[in-house]
């Protein structure tokens, strides 16, 4: 019998050879017949990188953050808005119209500005006579049935009349300036309101004051927070008041209300005026409100309006005046 060789470890189908390709990281063996085995770090690395992928609980976590994070915003901007609404308007101040008004005062109405010195006779009728004329008339009117002293029973020479033609200028204070109709004369101002308190409301937005005058008292009384507690102050230099102020022309039940607040106030006003004093800015904001009105009804100046008339109504958180009405002058 032979002797068996032992079998050579090289080729023996029950050995297995560890190939190392070339470039391993870590010199890590790869099996040539079954996937290898991870070694430490590679498992260790899985492991970090198993922990690094999103969960369920997290991509529901994340969902809820975004929309609570959106509401808060959403709720924020809304609460922003609202304060800013709440928050006093501030009015832009308005380029003031200075209207310079042309008035005749006490000169005597007429056609043309013809400023002549009276003639000799008209000065005559304005002089008293002297006492030779006097004792002569009364010896006249004895004797007969009717007598009269007139321009001819003096000494002076009768000439001419004048020739003045009077003053072409409209009512009012003396005053070279445009012709228009002043705003005193031009404007009315109409409120509504089913109550005292909503009526002084308006008033104190407009910061327009009540004011009391004449009846024996010395000075102007004002009142003012008239929706609240109304308080009053005395000027005693009514010619030291510059600003526009209305009166009522016509009766009104809202005239009572005037006359409620002042006696509120402490001032008052048996037999006195009931004024309503307005701001210079108020003034001004009607100015410009009754000009742009004008302009759309095809008039460019404010020495085509005749009458305007203003309308307290609600706008946003306060009130505005509004032209309800508006009346033209006839060209001459």
């Amino acid at each position: 019998m032979g002797t068996a060789a032992p079998p050579d470890n090289d080729s023996s189908p029950n050995s297995a050879t560890a190939l190392v390709e070339p470039g391993a990281e870590d010199g890590v063996a790869v099996d040539a017949g079954a996937h290898s085995e991870l070694t430490p770090i590679q498992r260790k690395r899985l492991e970090e990188r198993e922990k690094l992928r999103t969960s369920p609980f997290d991509a529901v976590t994340s969902f809820f953050m975004a929309v609570i994070l959106f509401l808060g915003v959403f709720v924020f901007m809304l609460f922003v808005i609202w304060l800013t609404m709440r928050m006093p308007e501030r009015v832009k101040p308005i380029e003031p119209i200075i209207e310079n008004a042309a008035g005749r005062a006490d000169n005597a109405e007429g056609f043309e500005r013809d400023f002549e010195p009276p003639g000799a006779e008209e000065v005559e009728e304005l002089m008293e006579p002297t006492l030779q004329d006097t004792i002569e008339a009364v010896t006249e009117a004895v004797s007969s049935v009717a007598a009269s002293l007139d321009t001819m029973n003096t000494n002076a020479t009768a000439s001419t009349s004048g020739t003045g033609k009077g003053d072409s200028r409209p009512p009012g204070p003396e005053g070279e300036g445009e012709d228009i109709v002043p705003r005193f004369e031009r404007w009315q101002l109409n409120f509504t309101s089913k109550g005292l308190k909503p009526y002084a409301q308006q008033l104190d937005f407009y910061k327009i004051e009540l004011g009391s005058l004449g009846g024996g008292v010395q000075g102007v009384d004002y009142a003012t927070n008239l929706a609240t507690r109304p308080k009053s102050r005395h000027n005693n230099d009514s010619k030291g008041e510059k600003r526009l102020y209305f009166m009522w022309a016509t009766a009104s039940p809202l005239k009572q209300f005037d006359i409620q607040l002042l006696t509120q106030a402490g001032i008052n006003t048996g037999g006195r005026q009931i004024l309503k004093f307005i701001p210079k800015d108020l003034e001004n904001r009607l100015a410009r409100t009754e000009l742009d009105y004008a302009i759309s009804k095809g008039h460019k100046s404010v020495t085509e309006i005749a009458k305007t008339v203003f309308m307290s109504k609600p706008a946003g958180s306060g009130y505005a005046f509004e032209v309800t009405e508006q009346r033209y002058r006839k060209g001459k």
